[in-house]
């Protein structure tokens, strides 16, 4: 049976992280979900009791690991998970669980069974439901106007916390993003899209969560920033 490893990115989540993990399991146990599955937690740089609260889910479980980087950043946290995973797939979600978990099962089953190297949820494909604000609507389409408009890429939604990656194109691709932190999503799926690896949109369920760690300013600054860099270079095509 293909493996999965089900990785989650945190950074001070202490106040969530016991009761999302829970969710998570149960909602994979009374599934059934038809892959073998481990969750990591891959706690990056947290100051309050996150890395406690993970260790103490491992030690509980043994479905659960955690793994502890000392700077912070979610593509670096990403990066470091996906690179040690010997699983055949690895997935990545936000730990709010803003992404309804219905969409998994078809997250992982696009590279685990149809041959697809990277899959995402999309939040502007058409069978996506959201809820969030006007201001995150425009902000969120402006930006993949952009990617549209630099790189005539079709991808629908680059920066949703809801991924999957096969094993060999997490080896091909990860070591080529610059990017450490919020970008690193976008960086992976343009890699990928134009280098001539298949790409699929997952339609999700998805709700914004308020208590956001994201610093908007920052990360619209950083996201310029790297996609400027990269329309400036040649991506790589896939070789074979």
């Amino acid at each position: 049976m293909p493996q999965l490893d089900i990785i989650l990115p945190v950074y001070n989540e202490e106040h969530v992280l016991a009761d999302s993990v829970a969710k998570l399991r149960a909602y994979l146990e009374e599934n059934e979900f038809r892959y073998t599955w481990r969750i990591v937690i891959a706690d990056n740089a947290s100051t309050d009791g996150t890395l406690a609260a993970g260790e103490a889910l491992s030690g509980q479980f043994e479905d659960v690991s955690v793994i502890h980087l000392p700077r912070k950043g979610r593509g670096r946290a990403l990066r470091k998970a996906w690179l040690e995973s010997d699983a055949d797939a690895a997935c990545f979600m936000d730990i709010d669980l803003s992404t309804h978990l219905d969409g998994l099962l078809p997250l992982a089953r696009a590279v685990l069974e149809e041959g697809y190297d990277v899959s995402t949820g999309s939040r502007m494909t058409k069978g996506s439901q959201i809820e969030r604000s006007i201001g995150r609507e425009i902000t969120s389409r402006g930006f993949i106007f952009l990617i549209k408009l630099l790189f005539l890429t079709g991808l629908s939604d680059t920066q949703c916390g809801f991924k999957a990656i096969s094993r060999q194109a997490a080896r091909d691709l990860i070591p080529r993003i610059e990017n450490e932190e919020w970008f690193f999503d976008t960086e992976l799926l343009l890699l990928a899209d134009k280098g001539g690896y298949r790409v699929k949109d997952i339609p999700i369920r998805w709700i914004e969560d308020t208590d956001t760690r994201v610093n908007v300013l920052k990360t619209i600054l950083e996201d310029l920033a790297g996609l400027l860099r990269m329309r400036l270079k040649r991506i790589p095509q896939r070789e074979g």
